[in-house]
């Protein structure tokens, strides 16, 4: 009898233990947010949240056509601060587990994205799966007040482009928290975001009018990689540079570039697999770098009238041209890296570290201004492999 009593308290004590709803929030009480916008305003900091309205996203009938979010800011002396003031002017809490992108401002971004991401890594709410951008000659606020045709979620509409264009064109880059927070703490690798610009007037593109039309007025478009030295932006690369960057860091699945055959019209190949190797070694106590790129081609588009494709000469001799075009591309590109920002976003000390960290340990602590001066080589292999569905162009045939 002892022994059931004494098994009936532990039981009913276990159960005290086993409460888990004790955290939970209703979701009538929450505004959930899927995209945040950092401004510097002064000494202060400006948090933008697009918010989700669930009955426009859900196609609700009747009453007047709203946007499908609403855009809540306010200003504080902390990150955390500012959020939390959203509620003076937010019937709900600002819920931003849900989060899709963070946009950070340039002019925050030149001062010192440290403070803003400690905030992001330490709350409990956010997870880590959400792109992180610059707002490029913009401010944070504007680039998450733009309406946006076929996604009606401006903030999911920049996620997925952010993903797509990284797949399909690769001058982009999505980077992700742990990953931005991974790049500034480590020794021999810099990091980049990838920047946003708005392409047209805001004050039309905050409006209806903007996807009522067949083409938006103003647009939101990913242009270019913003270059950090520590937590401070200190420049841009362009479209092509920006493809350099992603060639050399492995995370070019598919893209499009164009070379000029012998007459001087242009061939667009497409590009299937790409694989760089980076290799470190140590020549009178200073490292030098070699870069053995690959790339596996099919021919999209032939312009020129006097190739003969069905000729192995021929793709040959594009391919030597294609060769020349990228090795000039990747040269200038790490040239302009080294001389102009002298920040190591390709990663080459981490590939010396791997290759001799006795080496490693007398320079990790003047990498910066060694990386501006070691040599670098590069040896390029791009191949042809597929013609398409034709061999020679029609506009042979047209000659």
């Amino acid at each position: 009898m002892k022994r059931r009593s004494l098994l009936l308290c532990l039981l009913i004590l276990m159960q005290i233990g086993l409460t888990g709803c004790w955290s939970r929030e209703e979701l009538n009480d929450l505004a959930i947010a899927v995209g945040i916008g950092i401004d510097k305003i002064g000494d202060q900091y400006q948090v933008s949240a697009q918010v989700v309205l669930p009955s426009q996203i859900a196609g609700s009938k009747g009453g007047s056509p709203q946007s499908p979010v609403n855009l809540y800011k306010e200003t504080g002396d902390t990150v955390y601060e500012a959020l939390r003031k959203i509620t003076t002017i937010s019937p709900r809490k600002i819920y931003i587990s849900h989060l899709r992108i963070l946009v950070l401002s340039e002019d925050l971004a030149k001062e010192g994205i440290s403070d803003v991401l400690d905030f992001m890594s330490r709350d409990t709410e956010t997870r880590n799966d959400y792109f992180i951008v610059v707002a490029k000659d913009a401010k944070a606020e504007d680039a998450l007040k733009i309406l946006t045709n076929l996604e009606k979620i401006p903030a999911v509409r920049l996620f997925s482009s952010l993903e797509t264009s990284e797949k399909q064109w690769a001058p982009t880059s999505t980077v992700t928290l742990g990953t931005l927070i991974t790049e500034l703490v480590t020794k021999g690798k810099s990091p980049i975001l990838t920047g946003v610009v708005i392409v047209g007037n805001v004050e039309i593109g905050e409006t209806p009018k903007n996807v009522e039309s067949v083409y938006s007025p103003t647009q939101l478009k990913y242009s270019g990689l913003a270059v950090f030295k520590e937590d401070k932006l200190i420049g841009w690369l362009n479209q092509e540079e920006s493809k350099v960057y992603n060639y050399l860091t492995n995370k070019v699945k598919n893209t499009v570039f164009f070379i000029r055959c012998p007459e001087g019209k242009k061939v667009s190949l497409e590009v299937f697999e790409a694989h760089s190797k980076i290799k470190s070694s140590m020549h009178s106590n200073k490292p030098e770098i070699t870069i053995e790129q690959h790339l596996e081609t099919d021919l999209g588009e032939v312009q020129c009238r006097n190739l003969d494709l069905t000729d192995p000469k021929t793709i040959t001799q594009l391919e030597q041209i294609a060769n020349q075009k990228v090795i000039h591309l990747f040269e200038s590109t790490i040239k302009k890296v080294q001389q102009e920002y002298k920040s190591d976003i390709f990663g080459f000390g981490e590939v010396v570290h791997r290759s001799n960290p006795q080496a490693w340990k007398k320079l990790r602590d003047n990498w910066d201004q060694t990386f501006a001066n070691i040599p670098v080589s590069v040896k390029m292999d791009i191949k042809i492999r597929l013609l398409g569905k034709v061999t020679n162009s029609f506009l042979e045939e047209m000659k």
